[in-house]
């Protein structure tokens, strides 16, 4: 079927990045517009003047060159990180077989390639930030959502000038910003690839704050801090990553100084879900690339909270705004492959970056699970 927005489109032989990048942010621009007329109105806003928010255009053209930069295998090992996913790691049997000898290299530059391209993705649409957020109010846009998330975040894990704290999977920077700005914390962030974390450095020179970022994967153990480094740690929606998470844990445990609290957000299946239910289990595939999160009091922690940090326990307002959104995109950026505008991967990209959407929504409506759930835990 021909994409209504074709007619509209130039001549493919005199486009132009420059002509393909404004219609892409001409129509975002009308859709957020339009998104927030429809849904939101008079609401508690977070603190924007200690947000240290960068101005979306800026944030969304670099992110649209990233993409139209990549090269195949990029793009290729992006779709098969949703087949390592499904893998269990700990089985070496199995990953040598699944991935051969070299499974070890194949699982980094597929976790190098996941992690930054769904970062640019997202960044397409109105999430700056890699994560749907907790439903924080019911009246906010998903950017609202995530700072009042990070506001309480700041507040449970008791941040304080002059704190040290540790942000692990911390993407281009965004959330470190809001708490250092927010704060007056400093806080060192870990991430697998190295465009995000240029982006987090450039970013917090650009804001002036006393953050810093390493470029490491925190699967290789140990960290690299000494014992008792940090006052506080933080993570949000990067346990889908971690291969070992005792060990982790363990090493977590090992850098914070005793009193820290830590925050935790992350997925966990509900009582509602049956593992022996073909539907539950089905839609379980579907969403499990993105989610993961465990216990902690193997490794010492005591379990201050432990709950859904989303108003009535339901997430899927959010994750309805966010995918009927990023479909609608999906319209304008087939429109562009067709005329050939856009290059052929943004259509393998949007496409399966729409593909679970629904699933996710589904699973949050029928309480099976959850990518908002929050423990709160502190060492001794």
């Amino acid at each position: 079927m021909e994409s209504p927005y074709a007619s509209a489109l130039h001549d493919p032989s005199q486009a132009s990045e420059t002509s393909s990048l404004e219609t892409l942010v001409n129509e975002k621009h009308r859709l957020r517009l339009h998104f927030h007329r429809v849904q939101h109105g008079k609401h508690v806003k977070p603190d924007f003047y200690n947000s240290a928010s960068t101005k979306r255009g800026k944030t969304f053209r670099t992110s649209f060159r990233y993409l139209q930069g990549l090269n195949k295998k990029q793009v290729d090992d992006f779709m098969a990180s949703y087949v390592i996913y499904n893998l269990d790691w700990s089985d070496e049997k199995q990953m040598v077989e699944a991935l051969g000898e070299n499974y070890q290299e194949k699982v980094g530059d597929c976790l190098k390639a996941y992690y930054g391209i769904i970062n640019h993705l997202c960044a397409l649409g109105d999430v700056e930030k890699m994560y749907i957020p907790p439903l924080m109010s019911k009246k906010a846009t998903v950017l609202e959502n995530q700072l009042l998330y990070e506001e309480s975040i700041a507040r449970d894990i008791g941040l304080k000038p002059g704190d040290r704290v540790l942000d692990l999977g911390c993407g281009r920077g965004r959330v470190a910003a809001h708490m250092a700005q927010f704060s007056g914390v400093q806080v060192i962030g870990l991430n697998i690839d190295s465009n995000q974390v240029a982006q987090a450095r450039t970013f917090n020179d650009e804001c002036c704050l006393q953050n810093a970022f390493i470029v490491q994967d925190f699967n290789d153990l140990p960290l690299p801090f000494a014992d008792q480094t940090f006052d506080a740690f933080y993570q949000i929606q990067a346990l889908s990553l971690c291969k070992d998470l005792p060990a982790l844990f363990n090493e977590i445990y090992r850098v914070l100084k005793p009193g820290a609290r830590i925050s935790l957000l992350d997925w966990a299946s509900l009582p509602s879900y049956d593992p022996t239910n073909p539907e539950h289990a089905g839609l379980m595939r579907r969403v499990k690339p993105l989610i993961g999160a465990k216990a902690l009091t193997g490794s010492g922690f005591t379990v201050l909270r432990s709950d859904n940090a989303s108003v009535g326990g339901l997430q899927a307002p959010l994750i309805k705004t966010v995918d009927l959104y990023f479909r609608t995109v999906r319209h304008l950026i087939l429109g562009l492959v067709k005329v050939r505008i856009l290059p052929r991967h943004f259509k393998t990209l949007i496409n399966r970056l729409c593909l679970d959407g629904e699933a996710f929504v589904k699973m949050d409506t029928q309480r099976l699970a959850t990518t908002s759930y929050r423990i709160i835990a502190q060492k001794p």
